[in-house]
């Protein structure tokens, strides 16, 4: 521990705002993950399997309350605009979608491009310690007795890296972090493409030939 706070306040007052990136990684990649995991995902076979059988069956009522069971959820937004527009044009069924999908989709997305651009700042932040430390040294050790330069300035080299080295530890877990939330964000957008394309279709469906289609859902279970 003594350790690490020597290396801390031998890098400068740099090591500051490279700190306070750190602290706004933390915060944001916390929230996203929670978000993406936890607030905005949802079993999507699962919960379409429900919703589809509910439609067939006319029961759009029930269908809704089961997307108002998960009311943060992203897919449930989307399939439940749609829902309520059930008995509505095939254009207002589309619009309903794209409005909704259009609001998930920002939430979902939300700060996660922010991080790149942290990483960025702690890497120059780090490199301008680094400078700075660097021109510090370089200024001392010139007025340095010369059997003394060579000792002083290995150890102002070591110290002014410490900015760069802390600038990259912050920076590389930012991307890493960057890299795992945009797969996890692109897997529930996908999602809800793959199953709005589906409830419209069937929606659509409905409302030109409903007992045709009961009877092909039928046909399909087997019943």
């Amino acid at each position: 521990m003594h350790e690490a706070a020597e290396f801390y306040r031998q890098g400068g007052i740099w090591m500051h705002p490279i700190a306070l990136v750190s602290i706004f990684v933390i915060g944001i990649s916390a929230e996203r993950i929670y978000a993406l995991y936890f607030r905005y995902n949802i079993n999507a076979s699962q919960f379409m399997a429900q919703i589809q059988k509910l439609v067939l069956t006319n029961n759009i009522d029930r269908a809704i309350k089961l997307c108002n069971a998960s009311p943060q959820a992203a897919l449930p937004r989307v399939i439940k605009a749609a829902l309520t527009r059930a008995n509505k044009g095939e254009v207002e069924i589309e619009n309903a979608l794209e409005e909704a999908s259009v609001e998930v989709l920002r939430d979902i997305g939300k700060r996660i491009p922010v991080l790149p651009n942290l990483a960025n700042v702690a890497t120059l932040c780090g490199l301008l310690g680094t400078i700075v430390g660097l021109i510090e040294a370089f200024t001392a050790v010139a007025s340095a007795p010369p059997d003394m330069k060579s000792q002083l300035l290995t150890q102002a080299l070591a110290i002014g890296l410490n900015a760069t080295a802390l600038g990259l530890i912050v920076a590389i877990p930012c991307l890493v972090l960057f890299v795992f939330l945009s797969t996890s964000s692109k897997k529930i957008i996908e999602d809800v493409d793959q199953y709005s394309l589906k409830i419209q279709n069937l929606l659509v469906a409905r409302s030109r030939n409903p007992a045709a289609l009961q009877a092909a859902e039928q046909a399909a279970s087997g019943t």
